[in-house]
């Protein structure tokens, strides 16, 4: 029988970006597209639906968004996909024979950073290496995982930061994470309003304080979106 696929797209003011993750998860093989809008004050949601998504609200926060599209996705395997990212043509066809071993309960894929540099390619590559030897991927990397099994583990967790690195622990007890060649392309606007080293040593410093028991809803308040405010901003009311 043939894997159903669903690519569940969370997005919060992305009608830069959107129709392209879009199009990419069509050009993949998705069966469905779930764009799950966190109440965005762009033209996200009517973009998302002009390419074809079904285009879903609730209260932001890439945790929550994500878990709404899961909640109403009817696929067999569900892939995580972020706004400014977006999948080769292949990533379906190498999922779905992946997951032919039944054994194999999710994964993520190799990324290509859009940008040149050393340093982007060293990111690539330290990315790839920490799925490989540590069994845990990170939502840029388009986090797959059968549907049961998200299930069985209850989602990604309530909280504002580090949802995919909470989730994927959970999942590294039960299974050894796929890496798939992909790729799946990431822009680079976080490293380039930062700096590659910058970001990096920032996100290492974020993930040392989480380790040492910082709750990641505290660690929030110091992770940047990409419109370079933070993750606590409040939610409009109107």
């Amino acid at each position: 029988m043939s894997i159903r696929l669903s690519v569940i797209i969370p997005a919060l003011n992305e009608s830069a970006w959107i129709a392209r993750a879009v199009d990419s998860a069509w050009n993949a093989g998705a069966d469905e597209v779930i764009v799950v809008d966190g109440d965005s004050q762009d033209q996200t949601s009517e973009i998302a639906k002009q390419r074809g998504a079904l285009v879903l609200q609730s209260p932001r926060g890439r945790s929550f968004q994500q878990n709404h599209g899961a909640h109403q996705a009817t696929g067999d395997v569900l892939l995580f996909l972020h706004a400014d990212s977006w999948l080769a043509e292949s990533v379906g066809d190498q999922l779905r024979k992946c997951l032919t071993n039944e054994t194999t309960l999710g994964g993520a894929f190799q990324q290509q950073i859009d940008a040149r540099g050393t340093l982007y390619r060293l990111l690539e590559r330290g990315n790839a290496a920490r799925v490989r030897w540590r069994g845990i991927p990170y939502g840029d990397q388009a986090i797959f995982m059968r549907r049961n099994v998200f299930e069985q583990l209850g989602g990604f967790p309530s909280v504002k930061l580090m949802e995919d690195l909470i989730l994927m622990r959970k999942f590294r007890k039960l299974s050894r994470p796929a890496l798939l060649p992909g790729p799946v392309f990431v822009h680079p606007r976080r490293w380039q309003q930062r700096g590659v080293v910058r970001q990096t040593l920032s996100n290492w410093s974020l993930l040392s304080a989480h380790a040492m028991g910082v709750a990641p809803d505290k660690l929030a308040r110091y992770y940047p979106l990409h419109n370079g405010s933070t993750k606590e901003q409040p939610q409009r009311k109107d």
